[in-house]
């Protein structure tokens, strides 16, 4: 057994890649060697043997009319060493461009070497010295082959071989692993848009490799590496490098030359560095002309490598669903900053909204009253404070024995949520909970109470549409929205990218409910004829609306007192089962309804009570004076134009990824259809090459290099010196990697952390490895071994 290893050992080291002084140039005849004697060979390998032992390796699975020979002429440098890729693709091996020789004007190439890529060796690294170098664990492949083809220069611009050497001083790659072979690996342009499409949508290259190995049929015919992919998303990076401040202020530039209803503005600091930046596209501002009465504003983190805030404007739609209007980048969480912004959105939207809700940060708390005022001729903005986050202080304010072992927090929220109750009601409400728990010198519920005009419904009932956004649960809803898209390594403009195709996805889900409700009628119950003339009117999800309150109309009222009909008018006194103690009176006419419950006017929604009224009167169509316009289906109809308008690079690109991929799924189509039949795809590789060919004839076609497509994809490289660098890090209290984290989010988080159990006693603060009950065991195997 050592014998024979010892002589397996001999021949290997005698049959591979040896230096440069063992290579001989005697040859023995050809042999024929079957896999099974060549473990990392192809099917069947040819080599030759020198008198000394070495073997030389011949491709032999190429085609007669591949291979190259002397004195063959190619019109071009490109052609002959597409030529040898070709050659080398199916020999197994992989090439590279080596030596050339220049004429004397340095412009004309006399000589050109092409060479396999495991031609010379590599140079020893010089470790001499005291400091210790750490370098990465690599192979190397140079062996000294010598397998190579050179072409000279012909007068008139052609190229002839000068020279091929055809045989290998090492084993060539085999069929399965010709696919690793460089030579083999190329992110082609139809690649590149595989990791750049995936990545707007969040998709990462390990994930997009799997999806281009399903759609070439096998990782062998994807043409690429996984590390391919991940270093063409290095190199998208690093194309945009330092430049990406410039380069998306450019790309907003062209959007405006495009559509001067494109608005943005931008600030820097003293270093030129980019600090702020706002923007307003032309639907946002169309949206805003339709949805704007509430609008909230909430900042999100984390969705790019500079850490500055994302915040944008969102709103409610025809739909119910979440609209943007318009959105910024801000690096700090100040006053100036949110001001700044604040005034650029009102800037672009020509008027303030209604009502803005937001959290109780500071700095908006007074950037807020100082930016949406009644300056300039504008209305004034509600400012209004999410319930939500007040709501959630009070257990960390007031102990949570007060909150979750007594019934305070229910009947505070009695009296905090409900929309029915008028001001004087709330105000008794509030000091009777607070006498009877003994809260009356608590600071901060003081402060609440002073400020309960901002937060409590009860505030707001006389306002129109006041009463559409309680919190910001909207802006939460659009952030985690968002953050399907974002990544906290996005670049500036990677970030642009992908924030365009959640906004594409926002919109066409407008598009495919605006479908739905022109197209389809929905359900009704009732046999109301007033119910038939909502479904007409609203969009799907707001007739929803209107359709459960008129069922509860019919169901839930009780009227209590109707007067006689005064000048068309009737007055009702109802009462509502699922409200207890609350009379609700009505007044009623043929065009018209107005409750005391004032839902209408803080919501927009005709409420049950009024439906009921209605109802009393025989009105079997409903008053136009309670429908408002943001609800209908035709809501946009006589609004500026719907489209945005792109850059005619954009469209062209699209249009080239779209005609890509047809062309790939035909492709795939065709090998599909030939099946394993040898015949049919013998037919379809001869098509392919002879399109190959014709292409080749119609001359030099222009090459879309990589960098070409990069610049495509992210945009054109500044030229000259940048007038906006990129921003600098920021630190934001809403980082979580940098703020203070609070006790109360310490607890949750770690009440949600899986308990570990030692595995001998079942205690939770100690494991088996350093349990007393397992040192108590192995004292006693001690003592009776000592025995």
């Amino acid at each position: 057994m050592i014998t024979a290893d010892l002589i397996k050992i001999s021949e290997n080291q005698g049959s591979n890649c040896g230096d440069s002084s063992r290579t001989s140039t005697g040859i023995s005849t050809i042999v024929s060697t079957d896999i099974s004697s060549i473990g990392n060979e192809g099917s069947v390998t040819s080599y030759t043997e020198s008198p000394g032992g070495n073997r030389y390796y011949i491709p032999s699975s190429v085609g007669e009319i591949a291979i190259p020979f002397t004195h063959q002429v190619f019109e071009s440098l490109a052609k002959g060493y597409k030529f040898y890729k070709d050659y080398g693709r199916l020999g197994g091996f992989s090439v590279r461009k080596t030596t050339e020789k220049r004429d004397d004007d340095g412009k004309t190439i006399l000589l050109k070497h092409y060479v396999c890529s495991r031609e010379g060796f590599n140079d020893p690294k010089d470790d001499s010295g005291d400091k210790v170098v750490q370098r990465r664990r690599t192979a190397s492949q140079r062996c000294g082959c010598k397998a190579k083809m050179v072409l000279k220069y012909m007068v008139g611009g052609q190229y002839f071989v000068f020279s091929f050497v055809e045989l290998h001083n090492h084993p060539l790659a085999s069929e399965t692993g010709r696919q690793f072979l460089r030579v083999n690996r190329e992110m082609n342009i139809n690649l590149r848009n595989i990791v750049f499409n995936s990545s707007k949508v969040k998709i990462g290259c390990s994930t997009s490799f799997s999806f281009a190995k399903e759609l070439a049929g096998g990782y062998s015919n994807v043409g690429a590496t996984l590390r391919d992919f991940r270093n063409f998303n290095r190199d998208l990076k690093a194309f945009v490098g330092e430049k990406d401040g410039q380069m998306l202020i450019d790309k907003f530039k062209v959007n405006q030359e495009n559509s001067k209803s494109f608005y943005f503005a931008y600030d820097v600091d003293s270093a030129g560095h980019l600090t702020k930046l706002f923007w307003a596209d032309p639907i946002g501002r169309r949206n805003f002309e339709l949805y704007g009465d509430a609008v909230s504003f909430d900042a999100t983190f984390d969705t790019n490598k500079y850490n500055m805030i994302f915040a944008p404007f969102t709103g409610v739609d025809k739909h119910d669903k979440c609209v943007t209007f318009a959105a910024c980048l801000l690096s700090q969480e100040s006053i100036a900053d949110y001001t700044w912004a604040f005034d650029h959105f009102v800037k672009s939207m020509g008027r303030n909204p209604v009502v803005i809700i937001t959290d109780q940060c500071p700095a908006m708390k007074i950037a807020v009253p100082a930016s949406f005022s009644a300056k300039n001729g504008l209305i004034a903005s509600k400012h209004r404070l999410c319930m939500w986050h007040i709501i959630q202080k009070f257990p960390v304010k007031l102990g949570n024995p007060l909150c979750k072992e007594t019934d305070f927090m229910e009947k505070m929220k009695n009296y905090i949520w409900s929309s029915n109750l008028e001001i004087h009601e709330f105000e008794e409400g509030w000091e009777t909970i607070i006498k009877e728990f003994k809260l009356e010198g608590n600071k901060w519920l003081s402060d609440m109470y002073a400020i309960r005009s901002s937060w409590i419904p009860a505030y707001f009932r006389d306002d129109p549409m006041f009463g559409r956004l309680r919190t910001t649960s909207r802006s939460e809803s659009e952030n985690f929205f968002f953050g399907q898209f974002h990544k906290q390594g996005d670049n500036l403009c990677e970030f642009w990218i992908r924030f365009q195709t959640a906004m594409e996805r926002q919109r066409n889900e407008t598009a495919r409910l605006d479908h739905e409700s022109k197209c389809t009628t929905p359900t009704t119950i009732s046999t109301w004829y007033i119910e038939d003339d909502a479904a007409d009117l609203f969009t799907r999800a707001i007739f929803y609306k209107f359709q459960e309150e008129i069922i509860r109309s019919c169901l839930d009222m009780q009227i209590k007192r109707m007067s006689e009909e005064v000048d068309g008018v009737t007055h009702l006194e109802i009462r509502d089962v699922k409200v207890k103690d609350k009379i609700f009176k009505v007044s009623v006419s043929k065009n018209h309804a107005v409750c005391s419950c004032k839902k209408f006017v803080m919501c927009g929604i005709v409420c049950r009570h009024a439906f009921c009224g209605l109802k009393q009167i025989s009105v079997t169509k409903l008053p136009r004076s309670l429908v408002l316009n943001r609800w209908m289906k035709i809501a946009d109809s006589g609004t500026s134009s719907n489209s945005l308008v792109v850059s005619n690079d954009y469209f062209k690109m699209e249009q080239i990824s779209l005609k890509l991929t047809n062309i790939w799924f035909d492709f795939r189509q065709a090998v599909n259809k030939a099946g394993v039949e040898v015949d049919m795809l013998d037919y379809v590789h001869k098509s392919v090459t002879q399109l190959n060919k014709d292409l080749d004839d119609c001359g030099d076609i222009v090459e879309f290099t990589k960098k070409d497509h990069m610049a495509a994809m992210v945009g054109e490289q500044p030229v000259g010196d940048l007038t906006v660098l990129p921003p600098n890090v920021c630190k934001n209290k809403g980082n979580y990697f940098k703020r203070l984290i609070s006790e109360r989010e310490k607890a949750v988080t770690k009440s949600k952390k899986r308990i570990r159990k030692c595995k001998k006693c079942n205690a939770t603060t100690h494991d088996s490895r350093n349990c007393l009950k397992k040192q108590k065991v192995g004292t006693k195997e001690q003592e009776s071994v000592a025995h």
